[in-house]
């Protein structure tokens, strides 16, 4: 059953990102031949949309997008006769909708976990022996205010201690179960190395988020994982992570991350912390973004590689012929299998662990 959901999980990524190229192909006016369900071999024509036939078929594994005169500039409303724009925005329109759906789930699990109170100042940590130890200051409690100033970022709390090293200070705090007291305490000197004047490590706490508020978060988290993926090489080249952490995983590598975010769900499934039930969705939001900007790397057969080849014809006004075109996408296709091939086996000698 586990199988099963993954093939229709992960058929919706793919789906949606071949629903992309089709929307951007309908808006430009390309003549779309077939939107399939799962992959060829045909098993029955379910409907027809104006000139695009939606079909079933066999491999129950994503969909694609075929599009008219997508290898033959000749083809009259085909792709390669359309502008270079509608091109360009058919090409990018799945990768596209790839990262929209990062965002989207991203959205939903700030919604569920919350968003840092940027207002408010809460303890992490006390340092043993500390002033804040001595005088009473616990873990998880709201700093309100110093010396009668009320405290809304931890700069200002930062600036307010540093301007009283030595002295006493009354400081009004507001209990996890939401009882105030105030205490008093006298800010070190000359801290020991690591710890402030306190002693104290502080966090902002999480508050609950609307859609408008967490959207900012989603975009942030989409863009953070895209650049991840980026460096990777570099990172690699460095040295800073190893080839195990770097390594790329096929399908069978996705299952296996997917099937312990599912379990480690269903383990934490009682928990009163919003964070131990989304790691299935959270893989869902990374591989959909890993989907969207791996396409658009530029090579040959994936989106990227295609988008490479309109550079001719954008900076130089000179088309890349369809043959010389059609060729490098064929031999990117036939790597990218061989590709597959070797990380597939990769995955299977060796299983990867989600840490």
């Amino acid at each position: 059953m586990m199988i099963i959901e993954f093939i229709l999980i992960f058929g919706v990524l793919l789906f949606i990102h071949e629903f992309g190229h089709f929307i951007f192909a309908k808006l430009f006016k390309i003549n779309v031949e077939e939107f399939g369900f799962g992959f060829p071999p045909r098993l029955l024509k379910i409907g027809q949309f104006r000139e695009t036939e939606i079909t079933l078929n066999w491999i129950p594994f994503g969909a694609f997008v075929r599009l008219s005169g997508e290898n033959d500039p000749e083809v009259k409303g085909g792709f390669g006769d359309s502008s270079i724009l509608a091109r360009f925005m058919t090409l990018i329109g799945g990768p596209l909708f790839n990262l929209v759906l990062g965002v989207v789930l991203f959205a939903i699990i700030f919604m569920q976990v919350g968003i840092p109170d940027l207002k408010s100042v809460q303890i992490y940590g006390v340092n043993e022996g500390s002033p804040a130890e001595i005088s009473g200051i616990s873990a998880g409690e709201l700093i309100v205010e110093v010396n009668g100033v009320a405290i809304t970022s931890t700069q200002q709390l930062s600036e307010q201690v540093e301007l009283n090293r030595g002295k006493p200070i009354t400081i009004k705090l507001l209990t996890p179960e939401g009882e105030e007291h105030i205490v008093t305490a006298i800010p070190r000197v000359d801290p020991p190395p690591g710890e402030g004047y306190l002693g104290v490590t502080l966090v902002n706490p999480y508050k609950d988020a609307s859609v408008v508020e967490a959207l900012p978060y989603a975009f942030r988290a989409t863009g953070g994982y895209a650049i991840q993926l980026l460096a990777l090489p570099g990172q690699l080249i460095r040295g800073t992570i190893s080839a195990e952490e770097a390594r790329p995983v096929g399908p069978v590598g996705i299952y296996s991350i997917y099937s312990q975010a599912r379990e480690r769900d269903e383990t934490n499934a009682e928990s009163a912390n919003p964070e131990d039930r989304l790691n299935t969705l959270l893989i869902l939001a990374i591989i959909s973004v890993a989907l969207g900007f791996t396409n658009l790397l530029p090579i040959p057969a994936l989106d990227g590689g295609r988008l490479i080849l309109l550079l001719p014809e954008i900076f130089l006004r000179k088309k890349v012929p369809a043959k010389v075109e059609n060729i490098v996408n064929m031999v990117g296709f036939a790597a990218l299998i061989a590709l597959m091939v070797i990380i597939t086996t990769m995955d299977i000698i060796n299983p990867i662990v989600m840490p």
